[in-house]
């Protein structure tokens, strides 16, 4: 669970890159968080799991203050970072040394997992690919049952089939008790498994909405002209002709397509929304 009140933080000898932020989450969602570069989507992630602490305001992840790195805290959140390294050493190595520190970690799902991305335990981590050792990073992840998994740019260095995989493991392995967090630019990859779309832009999180409640107000649709059609919300031009948002009406749900309602709210259109006007 995440709770925050009024947080502000900013880097030396800058400008403030959060003022008064809010924002809480409960657990049992997949949630994903958008912006544009630079909007603060890193630094946000590495607050929640105490790599950096603010300067005001109140941070509470799953009941701990995290900068305070308390053991229960981080035996209960696990964050998948773009970047990473690993030692020179086997992944069963790996898994024997470090599983320990999680006491809810399934052994059996590991295994399972690393059998789906076609990984053996006797493999050199520093002998993979980047995109095989993403894929052995995410199944421990996965593996380790936290309540809270921090998933930065997941599917960067995955081919279509592992992307496709991954989309599959991560719906069948996380349960209601748990809060997924994932940071991308890749929005297509991630689109038919989050439950909630969140969107930081200048430090404020500007949008904050359930994909159920997003369908049920709005549709997405490709048009060939616009004739005849009442002012979109929102469109853009396609090869082809136009992509658009309208109103929803009780007759038609239309799938949602988040690269355009990111580029509707960043370009601060007007969304007729009981919870937000962006």
């Amino acid at each position: 669970m995440i709770q925050i009140q009024n947080l502000t933080f900013q880097y030396k000898k800058q400008e403030a890159l959060f003022t008064d932020l809010s924002f809480n989450q409960q657990n049992g969602n997949i949630v994903g968080l958008l912006g544009k570069n630079g909007a603060g989507k890193s630094t946000f992630l590495q607050l929640i799991s105490g790599l950096l602490q603010p300067q005001m305001g109140e941070l509470i992840i799953n009941g701990f203050k995290p900068f305070d790195r308390m053991p229960d805290f981080l035996a209960d959140l696990y964050m998948v970072s773009e970047e990473f390294s690993f030692p020179s050493i086997t992944i069963g190595v790996y898994i024997k040394a470090t599983a320990p520190l999680y006491p809810k970690f399934d052994y059996v799902k590991m295994n399972n997992i690393l059998q789906e991305f076609e990984l053996d335990s006797k493999n050199s981590l520093n002998g993979l690919s980047h995109g095989q050792r993403k894929k052995f990073l995410i199944a421990f992840a996965l593996s380790t049952n936290c309540s809270l998994l921090i998933l930065d740019e997941p599917t960067n260095g995955l081919d279509i089939p592992s992307k496709s995989l991954f989309r599959k493991i991560l719906v069948s392995s996380v349960t209601d008790e748990q809060l997924v967090l994932i940071s991308t630019h890749q929005v297509k990859d991630i689109e038919t498994i989050i439950d909630k779309i969140v969107v930081l832009d200048e430090g404020k999180m500007v949008f904050n909405e359930s994909v159920f409640d997003i369908s049920q107000q709005w549709q997405f649709k490709t048009v060939t002209s616009l004739s005849g059609i009442e002012t979109p919300i929102y469109q853009e031009k396609c090869l082809g002709g136009h992509r658009i948002i309208i109103p929803a009406n009780a007759i038609e749900e239309t799938e949602i397509d988040i690269e355009l309602l990111f580029n509707a709210i960043i370009n601060k259109v007007t969304l007729k929304s009981e919870s937000y006007a962006v």
